[in-house]
């Protein structure tokens, strides 16, 4: 069982090597207020004088320390420029490759160097850990982490929220479920209110993986003593209480040895703790940890194993999605092609692979808008839109030209049924618009490929090729769908069979042309009878009409100019004249009353033209989404691969469209590293049999 900690640094440094916390391993986090002597229980742990010292926050980035105990057989080791150097102490930084340093000062001065690197000069805290391994043949196997101080009042430069920063930083190490908690707190201040112990109860309300130890006994006031907090009966800690003695500040200025410090440690408690003596103190601590976390990692190996190995499998999937390697790009690049052709063409089918659920697309999206979307516009088009009763007689009018006309012409039929036909045209023409940025818009849909994430200029290069080919297919189509629409209008087919309002409008204006031409008969034959009796009595009336003649002729009576009105003698100067008093024309009709006839005959054009509006809107709605699909979709379907063949596949050109993202470059280089080191971990973890557990 006392190898389960050294498989535990061994994972810890495979972890570190790629930086990746995929993995929680065992370890034990020391945690605790500014100044509550850490960093000396952790130095007294390791029997030497290496980290930090000063006034404030000095650990101002987590350290990630790993004790590995030296056998006599273990004190050889190289250094990172070849040499051999034998030690019975010595240790190495991650951030140094194999660089040994021997002189704990060294070590010193580099945690240092490296955190005001990437903590900055002032005073605030860094994430960034320092991993440091100490080898030493009187340490035990561990592996700590030391972290900063908590504190309430920021002072200098440090930054105003330093409280919660120390805090989350702290709360993310201690949430590891698999970390043993080491709560450090002065046994000069109230147990009662350790924030160390608060903050463990937040994340192990049980305290299964909590211990405390209780600092600076010898500073205690006089006649006191922590024995009841030593024995749990202040506050109890199921992981139990630990007392120990650091070294004073004047010790340390003294540069007073650990190990006399070790020795007064134990004096101090025999003489002030003697029933309790055994159960506490630095060397009691370290088997104390040394024990909880072997069997802290015994408990948490299964689930570790079971961790790696699904990690294992997961980065092998993430990796197939970012490409094998490529040996022959000419190959490549035609299966990219391929796929992207076949994707677009599925797409259009309804046949993809992906096929997407929150929206219409592809050939979907082009049925809707063929069905729905062209199928209702052309349906709202009124057959008589714009088209009023005085365009109609107008119409007719002008088609008669001075010819006073006794049916209705066809010529005025004709003209107002092609104005409004050409109606058809305008929305015709867009439903090709919507249909071709559909089709643009399924490149983007198609692109979503890891090949197309893998190879951007490829991409980009694709892009252009199907864009241009959409292009170059709209100018025929539209050209198409205003031939159809011409093509109605070229011919107004009466004859059409659907056209069985012109037979019964015919009949209805021949019916009415014989109803009026009987009732110009009947009145002109009224008017010749009226003519009869009004010749008779002009013959009885005759005699007495003579006889006034005469009289106004005899000599003495008054000319009969002189009985003239002034206004006729007016009117007659100006007939002589020959002035035109007629009005001028108006450039439009003036509102007028219609007469029956007209009404008829507008009526009877406005039928014609609805019904024939309608046999054209129904052609036109059949034949555009075959013009469409013919030369626009289903043109781009069949040669789509063939373009992009031809337009792509280059000699010249194939190591530019297949150089790799940056991004796709970079994140297959992170999940190799990482799959590496999953795989190593399993293979440590492998190493363990089940009898080395127990």
């Amino acid at each position: 069982m006392e190898g389960l900690i050294p498989v535990i640094n061994k994972l810890q440094d495979v972890f570190n090597t790629v930086g990746s916390e995929v993995i929680q391993l065992p370890q034990i986090v020391v945690i605790g207020n500014q100044s509550s002597g850490k960093s000396s229980v952790i130095e007294n742990l390791v029997g030497r004088d290496f980290l930090p010292r000063g006034t404030g926050i000095v650990t101002r980035r987590p350290l990630v320390l790993q004790l590995i105990h030296l056998t006599r057989n273990d004190t050889e080791n190289r250094n990172h420029d070849g040499k051999v150097v034998q030690a019975e102490e010595f240790g190495k930084f991650l951030h140094t490759k194999n660089k040994i340093y021997t002189d704990f000062k060294e070590i010193k001065e580099e945690i240092e160097n490296e955190t005001n690197r990437m903590g900055g000069s002032d005073r605030g805290i860094c994430p960034e850990p320092i991993n440091l391994k100490i080898f030493s043949n009187r340490v035990v196997n561990l592996t700590l982490v030391d972290l900063p101080g908590m504190t309430k009042v920021p002072v200098g430069d440090q930054p105003v929220d330093i409280e919660v920063q120390i805090r989350e930083l702290c709360l993310r190490y201690i949430s590891n479920p698999n970390s043993i908690i080491l709560a450090v707190t002065a046994a000069n201040t109230d147990f009662s209110t350790s924030e160390a112990l608060k903050l463990s109860r937040e994340v192990d309300p049980e305290g299964k993986r909590t211990l405390a130890v209780t600092t600076k006994l010898d500073l205690m006031d006089a006649g006191t003593d922590a024995m009841d907090v030593l024995c749990g009966r202040v506050i109890p800690v199921k992981l139990g209480i630990i007392g120990v003695v650091n070294r004073s500040q004047a010790d340390i200025k003294s540069s007073k040895e650990l190990q006399e410090a070790l020795k007064d440690e134990a004096s101090f408690l025999q003489k002030k703790y003697p029933s309790i003596a055994n159960r506490n103190g630095t060397p009691y601590l370290a088997k104390t940890l040394n024990r909880l976390l072997m069997h802290h990692i015994r408990d948490c190996l299964p689930e570790l194993k079971t961790r790696v190995n699904v990690l294992i499998a997961q980065f092998q999937n993430l990796l197939a999605s970012f490409g094998e390697p490529i040996d022959d790009k000419a190959q490549v690049l035609l299966q990219v092609i391929t796929k992207f052709a076949s994707a677009y063409c599925n797409t259009i089918e309804g046949t993809a692979k992906n096929i997407e659920t929150s929206e219409l697309c592809g050939g979907a999206r082009i049925c809707y808008i063929f069905h729905e979307t062209f199928g209702r516009t052309l349906e709202s088009v009124d057959p008589l839109g714009g088209l009023s009763t005085r365009d109609v007689l107008t119409a007719i009018r002008n088609a008669t030209g001075p010819r006073p006309a006794l049916f209705v012409p066809e010529i005025s039929f004709e003209l107002l049924v092609k104005r409004q036909i050409r109606r058809l045209e305008e929305p015709s023409l867009r439903c090709v618009e919507l249909v071709h940025e559909e089709m643009q818009r399924m490149i983007q849909h198609c692109g979503t490929q890891q090949e197309m994430l893998r190879f951007p200029k490829l991409y980009e290069k694709i892009v252009d090729v199907v864009t241009n080919l959409l292009r170059r297919r709209l100018p025929p189509t539209n050209s198409m769908v205003e031939n159809l629409v011409s093509i109605e209008l070229a011919y107004i087919n009466t004859k059409h069979p659907d056209f069985s309002e012109a037979q019964l409008v015919h009949k209805m204006m021949t019916e009415s042309a014989v109803q009026e031409t009987m009732t110009q008969k009947l009145s002109r034959e009224a008017i010749q009878k009226q003519g009869l009796d009004d010749k008779r009595f002009n013959k009885l009336d005759i005699g007495t009409t003579d006889r006034n003649s005469e009289t106004s002729s005899q000599p003495g009576s008054a000319p009969s100019s002189a009985s003239q009105s002034p206004a006729r003698t007016a009117s007659s100067t100006n007939r002589r004249s020959g002035i035109n008093l007629l009005p001028e024309v108006p450039e439009q009709a003036p509102v007028m009353k219609l007469s029956s006839r007209e009404q008829r005959d507008c009526d009877c054009i406005e039928r014609l033209i609805r019904s024939y509006f309608l046999i054209v809107r129904k052609n036109i709605q059949d034949t555009i989404p075959k013009a469409i699909m013919h030369f626009l979709v289903n043109h781009v379907k069949d040669t789509l691969q063939s373009e992009l063949v031809c337009m792509l596949y280059k000699k010249e050109e194939i190591n530019i469209l297949l150089e790799e993202s940056e991004h796709i470059f970079t994140r297959r280089k992170e999940a190799q590293e990482m799959l590496q080191a999953l795989q190593r971990a399993s293979h440590i973890i492998g190493e363990i049999r089940e009898t080395h557990l127990w």
